[in-house]
C-alpha cells in the first residue's frame, strides 16, 4: 500500500468517461458515482481480505466490504473454492438443486422465528416480496415505512427513502403512481408514539410494517430502548406483521442477526448481502404458515428464474457454514468495530468537533453534527461540506469509506488491528484539513 503519496485516478477517470456514454450516470447503481461526495468514482481491478485494489494501482483499506456481503474479507479461500467448484459443474439450470436445500437448512437453522426461506436474486425483490406476502396473508393493503429507512427500489418503498434517493433529492421517484403512494404510510424512526397515531388512523387497514431493525441507510442507527418492542406490541394489537428488514442486519450483527442480537421477534425477515456470500441472493422467510401463503403452495406469486441459483447458493453456503462454525469472530469483528469508534472519538474530542458516532456490532457511521442522530430528521443536518472533505482525505490516504454521509460503515473480518490504527492515522491527519 502506497503511504504519504499522491493517489492518482487517470485510469479510472478514462473508464468513468466510457462508462457514462453507455451507463446512465456511468454507474449501474447510483451512489457509486460520487455526487455525494463529488469528485469521480475510482474503478476497482481487484480485491482480497481487506483490501480494495483499483486500476490505477491504488490500494485501499475496505470499510464498505461492498456494501455488507464480504463478512470475511475479500476472495475468502473457502467462498473461492465453492464458487470455482460449483462453476464447472454449471452455472444455471433453472431447475431445484441440492444446494438450495441444504443453504435453505443452514440459513433456518441459525434464524430466529424462521421455518421456510425462499430464495431471490436481490434485497429490493425480497422485501417486495415480503410485503406481497404480507398483504397477501392478511387481506390488507397498507404498509408503515420509515423515513430514511430503504428497502429497495421497488415503488412501494420510493414514497421517501434514505441512501442514494436522499443524496439525489429525490426521495419521491418520478415513475411512483398516485395509487401506490397512498397505501404506504411514512412514519418516524425511533417514535413509537409517531407509529401508534398511524395505527390509531388506519384501524384494520395495516397489513404490515417493514422497519430496518438497525437503520443502515441513513447512517447506522440502532433502534432507541423499547422502539421495536414497541412495533411488536402494535402489530399483534392490531393484527398486522411485523418485517425486520435484515438486509444489511442479516447474519452480519449475529448468527440469527438483528433479531438474536436485539430480542424481538419479528413474522416475516428479509435477507441479502451476507447471505449471498459476495453474489447477487436475496431471500424472505417466516413461519409455516405465513409461507404456505406462497405458490406454489398458496395463491400469492412469486418467482425468477434465476432464483436460487447454485453459483449463488454455493458462495452463500460457504459464507453461512464460516460463520456458522465460527460464534467468536462476531466478537471479534465488534471489539475492532468498538476499537475504531472508540479511537476515533477521542481524536475528534480533541479537536473540539462537533461529531456523532453511532455503531453496532460491525456497523457505524459518521456525522458531523452536536445532535444526537436518532432518525432520518437528525441525520440530515450533518455537515456534508465536511464530510466530503473527509471522504477524500481518506481516500488519498489509501481508506475506502462509504461516498455518502447517509450510509454504514461494514467491517470486515480480515481487518487487522494494524489496519484500524492505520486507519486512525489518517483520521487524525484529515481532521487536520477539514
Amino acid at each position: 500500500m502506497k503511504t504519504n503519496a499522491i493517489y492518482t485516478y487517470t485510469r479510472s477517470s478514462n473508464l468513468f468517461a466510457s462508462a457514462k456514454k453507455v451507463i446512465p450516470g456511468g454507474v449501474n447503481s447510483p451512489v457509486r458515482a460520487f455526487k455525494s461526495v463529488g469528485g469521480e468514482p475510482i474503478f476497482i481491478e481487484r480485491a482480497k481480505g481487506a483490501y480494495l485494489y483499483d486500476v490505477d494501482g491504488n490500494a485501499y483499506i475496505d470499510y464498505i466490504a461492498s456494501w455488507g456481503p464480504m463478512i470475511v474479507g475479500h476472495a475468502h479461500t473457502e467462498v473461492i473454492d465453492a464458487l470455482t467448484d460449483r462453476a464447472r459443474h454449471g452455472t444455471s439450470f433453472g431447475i431445484p438443486t441440492e444446494l438450495e436445500t441444504q443453504i435453505a437448512e443452514l440459513a433456518c437453522s441459525m434464524a430466529p422465528n424462521v421455518d421456510q426461506i425462499r430464495f431471490v436474486n436481490s434485497g429490493t425483490e425480497a422485501c417486495m416480496s415480503a410485503v406481497r406476502l404480507a398483504r397477501g396473508y392478511t387481506g390488507r393493503e397498507k404498509i408503515i415505512k420509515f423515513s430514511g429507512c430503504y428497502h429497495g427500489h421497488s415503488d412501494a418503498f420510493l414514497i421517501e427513502a434514505g441512501s442514494g434517493a436522499v443524496t439525489f433529492g429525490s426521495p419521491n421517484s418520478p415513475g411512483v403512481t398516485s395509487g401506490t403512494a397512498k397505501d404506504t404510510l411514512l412514519a418516524r424512526y425511533n417514535d413509537l408514539d409517531n407509529v401508534a397515531e398511524i395505527f390509531d388512523a388506519n384501524s384494520d387497514e395495516i397489513a404490515a410494517v417493514i422497519v430496518e431493525p438497525v437503520a443502515g441507510n441513513m447512517g447506522c442507527i440502532p433502534p432507541e430502548k423499547g422502539f421495536l418492542e414497541g412495533l411488536r406490541t402494535l402489530c399483534d394489537r392490531s393484527g398486522a406483521l411485523l418485517i425486520f428488514d435484515e438486509v444489511m442486519t442479516g447474519f452480519r450483527l449475529a448468527q440469527g442477526g438483528a433479531q438474536e442480537l436485539l430480542g424481538v421477534s419479528a413474522d416475516i425477515v428479509t435477507y441479502g448481502k451476507v447471505i449471498g456470500g459476495g453474489l447477487p441472493v436475496g431471500a424472505f422467510g417466516a413461519r409455516k404458515e405465513i409461507m404456505s401463503h406462497l405458490a406454489p403452495d398458496g395463491p400469492v406469486y412469486q418467482a425468477g428464474t434465476l432464483s436460487g441459483n447454485p453459483l449463488a447458493m454455493s458462495a452463500g453456503l460457504a459464507t453461512l457454514s464460516i460463520l456458522n462454525s465460527s460464534p467468536e469472530l462476531y466478537k471479534s469483528l465488534e471489539a475492532k468495530t468498538r476499537h475504531l469508534s472508540n479511537e476515533m472519538a477521542k481524536i475528534l474530542d480533541e479537536k473540539g468537533m462537533p461529531y456523532q458516532l453511532n455503531q453496532l456490532g460491525s456497523m457505524m457511521s459518521l456525522h458531523f453534527t452536536e445532535e444526537p442522530v436518532v432518525d432520518f430528521q437528525s441525520a440530515s443536518k450533518g455537515n456534508n461540506p465536511k464530510f466530503n472533505a473527509y471522504f477524500h482525505g481518506m481516500l488519498q490516504r489509501g481508506i475506502y469509506l462509504p461516498p455518502s454521509a447517509f450510509e454504514s460503515y461494514f467491517l470486515n473480518d480480515a481487518l487487522s488491528y494494524e489496519d484500524l490504527d492505520r486507519t486512525l492515522t489518517a483520521f487524525s491527519e484529515v481532521l487536520k484539513e477539514v
